[in-house]
């Protein structure tokens, strides 16, 4: 195993990119930050697979891979594609970011989506017993509890309501924080951290929204420090002490700087997309009053649903991945160091692979087909616990608030190029 010395810190600068590939259409001015795609991107994904599978976006310095087959490709071949820049700012940060992670002690480490092998699969055999499925199902209790009290709170307030703000967003945050082991206490800090991390390593923040973003990201890493070493002390049923005692009884294979760069990065994956998922799916069912009529009536039908919604409109649009050698994508020669963006909102609309892909249809039999939580070694670790608590969070509203319904509105996507999901979701009710 690598010493601490060599391992790659959690969040890494791009360094210079390599020129287009030879041959490869170059697109001036398509990005996945422009108003017209944030607002709709499926509309413009399949146009542009139509016009060329394989492009070059020179407002992003990536290549653009839209077609499944690729895209299995490249996520199965971790050797030749990495996935060492998941986590990274995706334009140069500022000045003034950079001197706030310079401080010594910000020194998170690459732990999971973000490491390569064969350290990820060693530290992934620890984590995956986190992930078991009877921690999950400890945690039902908990989401139903907190579900009804906040929709308690929704319905008193009174019709409508803001959903993200009244649900969306403080369930799926609690839940991983409870997960974790983090107190009930500090909840509202911890939102207040982790509230803008897409902004920083998925979107175009200005100099001082980065500098006010790492601002926070390194009071979080020092938050999560000190609790996992006040957890050495007071073990709990939860995630963080499993790992504190995988790692004392494994010290070679699990490293002590691993164990809280787990719990930074955890968290914020852990709710993010899930808080993305649960409003996408309301998205869906609730103008189609008939599926959503089937799924007051039948909560069986959920989970479909869910694989529906993940492959419709999905939490996650793209992911990256850069090349780790020379090699070949979309037939053009590719050199090593060229950043690789994975086109999902295209890829989920293939006709090849769909019956009418346009449609909605909760009872779809290759719903599942879709690659939302990506595929290969990296595939998402949280993808069953996302599944179970959106599938949760939706019985429990589909029972108490059957008459739920979108209120007539314009959506706004928060400007980054993965995470897709309503900033804010006006529902009323009867």
């Amino acid at each position: 195993m690598s010493s601490d010395d060599h391992k790659r810190g959690y969040h890494q600068e791009r360094g210079e990119t390599p020129p287009p590939p030879s041959g490869c259409p170059v697109h001036q001015t398509w990005s996945p930050l422009n108003d017209d795609y944030l607002a709709d991107p499926y509309e413009i994904a399949i146009q542009l697979q139509a016009d060329h599978p394989t492009f070059y976006s020179q407002q992003l310095n990536y290549l653009v891979v839209t077609e499944m087959d690729e895209i299995d490709r490249i996520f199965t071949d971790h050797e030749t594609f990495a996935s060492v820049n998941v986590q990274d700012p995706v334009f140069p940060l500022s000045a003034e970011a950079q001197d706030v992670l310079a401080v010594p002690d910000y020194n998170p480490i690459a732990v999971m989506s973000n490491r390569p092998e064969p350290d990820h699969g060693r530290i992934r055999h620890f984590t995956r017993q986190g992930f078991s499925n009877r921690r999950i199902q400890t945690l039902e209790p908990y989401i139903r509890r907190r579900s009804n009290e906040l929709i308690d709170t929704m319905m008193e307030a009174g019709s409508p309501a803001e959903f993200v703000e009244a649900f969306g967003f403080p369930l799926p945050g609690e839940t991983v924080f409870r997960f974790i082991g983090f107190p009930e206490t500090d909840d509202d800090q911890l939102k207040v951290w982790c509230a803008e991390r897409k902004g920083f390593s998925w979107g175009n923040p200005t100099g001082a929204e980065q500098a006010r973003i790492a601002a926070d990201m390194v009071s979080y890493w020092r938050y999560c420090r000190e609790f996992v070493a006040q957890k050495r002390e007071h073990r709990g049923d939860d995630l963080a002490s499993e790992l504190i005692t995988a790692h004392e009884n494994h010290p070679d294979d699990l490293t002590y700087r691993e164990v809280e760069s787990i719990i930074y990065g955890l968290s914020f994956a852990g709710h993010e997309a899930v808080t993305a998922l649960i409003c996408n799916t309301l998205q869906c069912l609730l103008p189609r009053r008939d599926q959503w009529d089937q799924i007051c009536n039948d909560p069986s039908l959920i989970p479909n649903a869910i694989e529906e919604v993940l492959r419709f409109n999905s939490s996650q649009i793209s992911w990256r991945r850069i090349t780790a050698t020379d090699t070949t994508v979309g037939g053009f020669d590719v050199p090593a160091g060229t950043g690789i963006f994975l086109n999902f909102a295209s890829a989920h609309r293939q006709t090849d692979i769909w019956d009418d892909p346009d449609k909605f249809d909760i009872h779809r039999p290759n719903a599942n087909r879709h690659i939302a939580f990506g595929k290969g070694v990296h595939f998402c670790l949280g993808a069953k616990f996302a599944k179970f608590e959106t599938g949760l969070m939706l019985e429990v509203l589909a029972e108490r608030l059957p008459s739920l319904r979108l209120v007539e509105q314009a959506f706004d996507y928060f400007p980054n190029i993965t995470f897709r999901g309503p900033e804010q979701l006006h529902l009323a009710w009867d």
